[in-house]
């Protein structure tokens, strides 16, 4: 089953927090909405779920092509959310939750979960009080609970965000360890660019409330559209044209500084060198914008501060060469058109 929408837009007040033209979501494949604090991420993941008050949201939401329901919703989606809500009992009890509520009966229900229960790692805690888990655990009953009932689409909000980085590389593969080849449709909400990398076929920039790029998720990652786009892609350092072209963006493990000038380096004054351990950082003020340099090891050879130093970037991109922000959406399945296909939310019993 496929999921999107088409000139989605969601009120706060008077005011639009989000505007998306388009957004397909093919079964079986994943997209990654990767966006900074505030962009409307959550909020774009609420309404494709039909989570919203109708009085807030306009535009479409399709299923299959054709306009979604809440009761078709209902059957044919799951979540996972940031913060793990498990109920009381067990954690079996709290995995076959979902199928329970979908009607199944409960001995059934606790067997269809045991293989999700050991594909996400937590079999051996099936008999544990569901309120003693670390954080970690609860957000793998919570995947499991989800996966267990067989959604034809899942919805993931920031399900790694309060986890340490060992438990979330863990998490991270388990769960492409379980979605490879199933013909789920997956929407990934995520600040991490690392997390869309591990996860996402397509990914789509949000910025605003505004899908700012859309497309394969290698592509996107490594060729931001403009200045926002370029911070949140790691491409913070701004740097000047080459002659009349675009301004150049680097990030800071790409770039160098150094006390003597070289062919297309640029110049400023070191105001400050920090040792971080595994690596040195030199930031330099330039006349194009401050510019951090990540050196690997110790302190490098620079002139200390209010030195004059000359940056060196060994890769750069150049700033609107990147992926079209969005890509023509599919024609809509006939009888999709007119008032039949305005957004209906509201939230599933």
């Amino acid at each position: 089953m496929s999921i999107g929408c088409r000139d989605l837009r969601v009120r706060a007040g008077h005011r639009e927090v989000l505007h998306v033209d388009a957004l397909d979501v093919a079964d079986g494949s994943t997209l990654a909405v990767l966006g900074p604090n505030g962009a409307g991420k959550s909020t774009l993941l609420r309404a494709l779920g039909l989570l919203l008050p109708p009085r807030r949201v306009t535009g479409e939401v399709l299923l299959d092509g054709r306009p979604a329901t809440v009761d078709g919703m209902r059957s044919a989606v799951a979540a996972v959310l940031q913060r793990p809500i498990l109920r009381r009992g067990t954690v079996a009890a709290n995995v076959a939750s979902g199928l329970r509520l979908r009607g199944a009966g409960r001995a059934g229900s606790l067997a269809r979960v045991a293989p999700w229960l050991d594909a996400l790692g937590v079999a051996h805690l099936a008999a544990r009080d569901a309120r003693t888990l670390s954080g970690g655990e609860a957000q793998r009953v919570s995947v499991a609970r989800a996966l267990a009932v067989g959604p034809r689409v899942l919805l993931l909000d920031e399900p790694f965000a309060a986890l340490d980085a060992a438990t979330r590389a863990d998490l991270l593969a388990d769960l492409r360890a379980v979605l490879d080849g199933r013909r789920t449709a997956t929407v990934l909400v995520t600040h991490d660019r690392n997390e869309a990398r591990a996860l996402a076929t397509r990914t789509a920039l949000l910025v605003g409330g505004r899908v700012r790029g859309l497309g394969p998720t290698a592509e996107v990652l490594d060729r931001p559209v403009d200045e926002d786009t370029a911070r949140l892609l790691g491409f913070t350092n701004l740097l000047p044209p080459d002659g009349d072209g675009p301004r150049r963006v680097a990030r800071p493990e790409d770039c160098r500084a150094g006390p003597d000038p070289v062919a297309g380096a640029v110049r400023g004054t070191v105001r400050r060198v920090v040792g971080l351990g595994e690596v040195t950082r030199v930031d330099v003020d330039t006349a194009a914008g401050p510019v951090m340099c990540l050196h690997p090891g110790p302190a490098p050879a620079v002139p200390s501060p209010g030195g004059a130093a000359h940056v060196v970037a060994s890769a750069t991109r150049a700033l609107g060469d990147g992926v079209d922000p969005v890509r023509p959406p599919a024609s809509p399945a006939p009888g999709t058109g007119g008032s039949a296909g305005r957004v209906r939310s509201g939230r599933p019993r």
